[in-house]
């Protein structure tokens, strides 16, 4: 999931698939052994190339050019849901199971619970149990400050996720939660930063 709009979104969900991909075969095995992988990224925002697609989620594989029907390989299959264009183009979309899960995305408190499939509900059910512990409430507060932090740099006309001040702002979050022996793979989740920087620090 992406809050905030950052530089190369594409070329790092590829990286991501990339490295999944390459996990899914032990040295010295077959190619045969390769799996397939499949990427869902979620973004609270438009992206730019995507600006023409009348549509809230995209799905993406590799085809030829002109024959756009053929696709080359099923290994790799990669979602793009714009949680702004929910709203304009959920009517097109006739997966009810689909809508309710952007829903719960978006706001889970405003989930009809009688119109929502049992997975949601089930997954509300874990949210609302997660929100009681104490640690966990830390945590989300720690993300929320993130995302605030981040979203007024932009505000103020600083380049979008790469200046020097969401760097700086990252950092000292990381070192909070360093203080707080905050596990780094959750520290590195919630503010961005490699689990090296953040040993570095």
């Amino acid at each position: 999931m992406q809050i905030v709009d950052q530089r190369d979104i594409e070329k790092r969900i590829l990286f991501y698939w990339s490295k999944m991909y390459d996990k899914s075969i032990e040295k010295g095995q077959d190619y045969s052994k390769l799996e397939k992988g499949i990427v869902i990224l979620i973004i609270d925002y438009e992206l730019t190339s995507l600006k023409n697609i009348e549509k809230y989620i995209t799905k993406w594989n590799i085809r030829e050019e002109k024959y756009q029907k053929i696709i080359l390989t099923e290994v790799m299959e990669i979602y793009i849901i714009e949680l702004p264009k929910f709203n304009k183009y959920k009517d097109k979309t006739q997966n009810k199971s689909l809508n309710s899960w952007v829903k719960f995305i978006e706001n889970p408190e405003v989930i009809d619970m009688k119109e929502a499939n049992k997975e949601v509900i089930q997954a509300k059910k874990v949210l609302e149990d997660i929100s009681q512990d104490k640690h966990e409430r830390y945590l989300a507060e720690l993300r929320l400050k993130h995302i605030m932090d981040q979203k007024a740099i932009e505000g103020a006309g600083y380049d979008k996720g790469l200046n020097a001040g969401i760097i700086q702002e990252k950092r000292k979050i990381a070192k909070k939660m360093k203080l707080k022996n905050i596990d780094i793979n959750s520290i590195s989740e919630i503010t961005g930063l490699t689990t090296k920087e953040i040993q570095n620090l």
